[in-house]
Order: C-alpha cells, then sequence, then structure tokens
C-alpha cells in the first residue's frame, strides 16, 4: 500500500511525501527509521490501470459475500471449496464471478484469504476489512470475523435503504410542487391577468409581485437552469477534489443544529462498531485505531481522529489524544464511554454497546424528522398555491368592488 505522510525531519524541517509498507505501523517504522517525525499517515491511492479499473464493491455484495463464505466454513469446508461453491452459484454475475475466480486461482496456490483479497483486481475492498481477515485467519476466528462483518454491513446497507424509502415520497412531492408552481407562474397567471390589464384597472401588490416573478422566469429560465447544473457540477467536483472545501463544507454540517448531532451519531457509532469488532478479532489497539479511523466520511471527524491516532502509535490513551487534540468538540457521553473501556480494558464492549445506543438514538430521530416532512411539505404547497390563487383572484374582488 502507498500511505502519503507529513511531519518534520531531523533539522526541525517540514516534510511531506510517500511511503510504501503493508500497513500504517510498518510505515510509521520506515520513516522513524529515515529519520522523520511524522504528524499524519494516510493511505492513498496509486494511480494505475489496474487500480483504475477497480470498483469498490458495495456494502449489500460485501454482507452477501461475507455471510455466505462463513455460513460454508462453519459447516466445515476449507476456504477453497467454499469459494469454488460461490463461483458456481453467482455464474450470471460477470464481475463477481471474476473476483471470485481471481481468490480461487490463488488460494488453490496455497496463498492466504487476506493475501487472495488484497491481490486480486477486480474489486476494491475496505483496509479494516482485510486487516481483520487478516487477524482473524492467524487466530483462527475466520467464522467469528466474517458473520460480525456480514452483520455490520447488512446494517449499514439497512439504513441507507430505510433513508432513501423515507425521502422518496416528499422528494416526489417537492419535485411535482416545483412543477406545478412553474407552469402556474409562468403560463396560468400571464394569461388570466391578460384579462384585468386590459381594463386598465391598477393591480393589486402581490399580483404584481407575481407577475414579475413569472416574467422573470419566462424570460431566463434557460440561464437558470443551466446556472443551477453549472452550480451543482461545480460543488460536486470542488467537494470531491478539494480536501479543504471537504473538510469546510463538512465541518459547517457538523454545526448546523438537527443534521450535525445526528451526522456525529452515525460516524461515531460506525466507527465504535468497527474498533470493537477489530479488537475482538484480536488486532492491536493502535493499529485497530488506525483502521478504524478511515471508516469516518465526515472530514471533520476524520481530521480529528488522525491527530489523535498518531498520538496513540506513540503509548497514549484515545481517550486523551481526542481531548488534546483541537477540533470538532466530540459528545460528551463518547468520550466518557471511551475512557471508561480504556481503564476497565473492556473497549470493545462498551463501544459495542455505544453503537448499539447510537444507532437507535439516530432511528427514532429518523423516523420523527422524516415524519415532519411530508406536513412540512404539504404546508409548503398550500401556502405557494394560495399566494397564486390570491394574485389571480384579489383583481377580480378589486373589479367588483370598483363596479359596486
Amino acid at each position: 500500500m502507498l500511505f502519503k505522510y507529513k511531519g518534520f525531519d531531523k533539522l526541525g524541517k517540514r516534510a511531506k511525501g510517500t511511503v510504501t509498507a503493508s500497513s500504517i505501523e510498518e510505515a510509521g517504522q520506515k520513516l522513524k527509521s529515515r529519520g522523520i517525525y511524522y504528524e499524519s499517515i494516510v493511505p492513498t491511492k496509486e494511480f494505475s490501470l489496474e487500480a483504475f479499473s477497480k470498483r469498490q464493491m458495495t456494502g449489500e455484495l460485501l454482507a452477501s459475500f461475507s455471510k455466505e463464505l462463513s455460513s460454508y466454513l462453519n459447516s466445515g469446508m476449507t476456504i477453497l471449496t467454499a469459494i469454488k461453491l460461490l463461483e458456481n452459484q453467482h455464474e450470471g454475475e460477470k464481475r463477481y464471478t471474476s473476483f471470485l475466480n481471481s481468490l480461487k486461482t490463488m488460494i488453490d496456490e496455497g496463498k492466504s484469504l487476506y493475501i487472495a483479497l488484497s491481490s486480486q483486481k477486480v474489486y476494491a475492498l475496505p483496509e479494516f476489512y482485510l486487516q481483520s481477515l487478516d487477524v482473524a485467519g492467524q487466530s483462527g476466528k475466520m467464522v467469528e470475523v466474517l458473520t460480525n462483518m456480514a452483520n455490520f454491513f447488512s446494517a449499514q446497507n439497512k439504513v441507507k435503504k430505510q433513508v432513501k424509502s423515507a425521502m422518496t415520497y416528499p422528494a416526489i412531492i417537492f419535485t411535482v410542487a416545483i412543477g406545478m408552481t412553474s407552469f402556474l407562474i409562468a403560463f396560468v397567471v400571464p394569461k388570466i391577468t391578460e384579462i384585468f390589464e386590459d381594463t386598465g384597472q391598477e393591480l393589486p401588490g402581490i399580483t404584481q409581485f407575481i407577475l414579475s416573478i413569472s416574467d422573470f422566469l419566462t424570460a431566463h429560465y434557460i440561464a437558470i437552469i443551466v446556472s443551477l447544473v453549472i452550480l451543482i457540477l461545480l460543488f460536486k467536483i470542488a467537494y470531491a477534489k478539494s480536501e479543504n472545501f471537504h473538510r469546510l463544507i463538512d465541518a459547517w454540517l457538523l454545526k448546523v443544529p438537527i443534521l450535525g448531532p445526528l451526522i456525529q451519531n452515525h460516524e461515531l457509532g460506525r466507527f465504535s462498531y468497527i474498533l470493537s469488532l477489530m479488537l475482538s478479532s484480536g488486532v492491536a489497539y493502535a493499529q485497530a485505531v488506525q483502521l478504524s479511523k478511515a471508516t469516518f466520511g465526515n472530514y471533520g471527524l476524520r481530521g480529528l481522529f488522525e491527530k489523535a491516532s498518531v498520538k496513540v502509535l506513540e503509548g497514549n490513551k484515545l481517550s486523551n489524544s481526542l481531548q488534546l487534540s483541537k477540533g470538532v468538540k466530540l459528545k460528551r457521553n463518547f468520550m466518557q464511554s471511551l475512557a471508561l473501556g480504556e481503564e476497565s480494558s473492556e473497549v470493545a464492549q462498551i463501544l459495542e454497546n455505544t453503537a448499539s445506543l447510537y444507532a437507535e438514538e439516530n432511528e427514532d430521530k429518523l423516523k420523527l424528522l422524516l415524519g415532519l416532512l411530508e406536513p412540512f411539505m404539504m404546508l409548503f404547497i398550500g401556502v405557494v398555491v394560495g399566494l397564486i390563487v390570491s394574485a389571480m383572484l384579489l383583481p377580480i374582488f378589486t373589479m367588483t368592488q370598483g363596479l359596486n
């Protein structure tokens, strides 16, 4: 693997670059032998045609692979026999079959499952997943670790599906509302108001306001659509390519009143579960922290844990390192649970309970928020349609009063 580092050399000057190693600990040792004192070491992607052709294995597929393989191994099969059986069962899935065929070939040559998974060129797999299987193969806990990994990825996939399913109906309502409003403002309102303008009667303020919006939309709708598309594309490119912009947006999201706690719960819950899973699999604490921090999707939290993990490699506790690191303020119950686990040497069990607590808390909050979203959307549609109807009816009332 290729790792990117930042730090200082023997003269105290800033140093940064890349180093090749099989793990973060090995990378750290190589840097120390060069006289480089590192601040951060993060895995980076080495550009090659093989790496470019790799596709990230989905959580659903990874959960299925882990679950089926653990089931076969638990029944007494060898890894090679289990892989052959999986290959026969998924003949119609070309990419997945190619992945399984690569594993079968390397395992048949005498390589371990970890080496086979790391060497195959079909799918990119999470590093914490590979390292957990490496330790599991050495400690004889392969079935247990595969089962736990399958449960983890299944749970993550279930949450994603629930959120997507719950957001589908509000998204449809919002799209219909925007389309209906645009049609009314751009086509219906001008036709009706033309009738009243012919009478020479002055239109009410709200009608004039709606008409000005209608004129603007009909005159510039192409420019508006193109501008929105360009802005969205620029945002996505900047978010994907610019690390500083990514960190800025992620840090802002954590400060949003309702969304921020949900994001932090999800991220800390996932980190807690992976760290507890790796510790239960026999991974050393410092290495487990290094690998688990890669699960953070939010750059604000990832940066905080990257700084703390360097201190953990030096022998410090993670809870103390997080308190000393500047950045995002973490939830108090997470910090207390982590400190208690480190003091009692029960980090794995306590963090597993913490992960379950955050998952339940987020599920309840999401149900509440999504339940409130539907009536809010209906209220939004009602207000917009009410304004447009008022803009069309007020001239009639004004004309009627003038006639009287």
